[in-house]
């Protein structure tokens, strides 16, 4: 049967593994594992993030970009060429897949802002890729940023997961953490674009579910400067993230927990002190909560989070062998590359499953108390 004239409530495939000694491995394993769910995609969508691909350009940042023509590819170029020392352009390696159709313009360009860019530079390196990525969005009709990251890269489009795969030819490339995402279009157009993951410097979100709070989480983040241009609600995720936790520098666990924070009878019955900070970062960030049913994978330079909404209305599983640890919407997906792993779990609702490099499972102990840093927010 056919399902793409339908909507399906809990389509949406996610897989991702990080090896946190920093071990790379071929992506041809994180395509092995997204395949075994197909059924969770229906050929609209599907996308990969690899971390530590681009070792010889490691320093420079790696904008993957997508054009609708020649006239956006100009433009852009023009524009980077403005404020970027651009080391390398060249399209995106691809091989012929009979099931990816019509596939855009694919070019990615190693950069760094140019020395006249930094001379007066006002804000952060950071700061000053985000505008950039935010100005090409926005103003440049038919061009896309797909990452912006450096020794990271984002691959995505219209089809199976596991076409998209081949046809980015993702076996050539090695990385320490993969994610994977099979899209199952439901609220939102299936493009190109709109495939996952969504990606803002080194953070990248693939994403099972429904944020019905968009507009709310669209305009809050407009307010600090962020565009949503790409027509899919999980953009706002990446965006949410990196103001979160890059500017207003709470803790990979402080920001999930604002993403999806607790009921307020359970925070009603925590002891005071806990209470006293679980109130201030619902308060101080309750446009930035997400509501509605999700499972989210989301990884950064360091690191490789799972988490679900607050009454785990999607699936997701987690495991881990040796210094490897996996997450996917079904445990057949980690079980098809890892068949011997020592340990598997269903994460609590709204509790991050948080794998650090060097580090392998965080836990509440290596938590930093939310107050402090929520208030000075505030």
């Amino acid at each position: 049967m056919s399902y793409r004239e339908e909507k399906c409530v809990s389509g949406c495939g996610l897989t991702g593994l990080i090896h946190v000694n920093g071990e790379r491995e071929s992506g041809a394993t994180v395509i092995e594992s997204i395949a075994v769910m197909r059924e969770r995609g229906n050929g609209l969508g599907g996308g990969f993030a690899g971390y530590g691909i681009y070792p010889d350009m490691a320093d420079r940042f790696a904008f993957h970009l997508m054009y609708d023509n020649e006239t956006a590819r100009e433009q852009t170029e023009q524009f980077l060429a403005h404020g970027f020392d651009v080391v390398l352009a060249e399209p995106i390696p691809t091989r012929p897949n009979k099931c990816v159709e019509s596939p855009p313009l694919l070019w990615r360009y190693f950069v760094t802002p140019s020395a006249e860019t930094l001379e007066h530079m006002t804000v952060s390196e950071e700061d000053y890729v985000v505008e950039a990525v935010m100005r090409i969005n926005s103003s440049i009709e038919g061009a896309f940023v797909t990452s912006s990251a450096k020794n990271m890269g984002a691959f995505k489009g219209v089809g199976f997961a596991e076409d998209i795969g081949d046809f980015f030819r993702l076996d050539e490339y090695e990385g320490y953490i993969w994610t994977g995402h099979a899209r199952f279009p439901t609220n939102t157009p299936g493009w190109w674009g709109g495939a996952h993951p969504f990606t803002l410097l080194d953070w990248s979100i693939v994403h099972n579910g429904e944020i019905s709070s968009y507009g709310i989480n669209k305009r809050y983040l407009e307010m600090f400067g962020y565009t949503c241009t790409l027509l899919t609600d999980t953009e706002v995720v990446a965006y949410l993230l990196d103001l979160l936790v890059r500017r207003h520098g709470l803790s990979i666990r402080t920001a999930c927990t604002a993403l999806a924070p607790p009921f307020w009878k359970d925070i009603d019955a925590m002891p005071d002190g806990e209470q006293e900070a679980m109130r201030a970062l619902r308060r101080v960030y309750a446009s930035a909560a997400l509501n509605g049913p999700f499972a989210l994978l989301f990884a950064y330079k360091n690191g490789l989070v799972g988490f679900n909404d607050r009454i785990k209305l999607r699936p997701l599983m987690a495991a881990k062998r040796g210094d490897t640890y996996y997450m996917a919407s079904e445990e057949c997906a980690i079980r098809a590359i890892a068949p011997d792993v020592e340990t598997v779990w269903a994460p609590r609702a709204g509790d991050p499953v948080i794998v650090e490099l060097d580090k392998g499972l965080v836990t509440d102990d290596e938590c930093e108390p939310a107050v402090e840093r929520v208030q000075s927010c505030s």
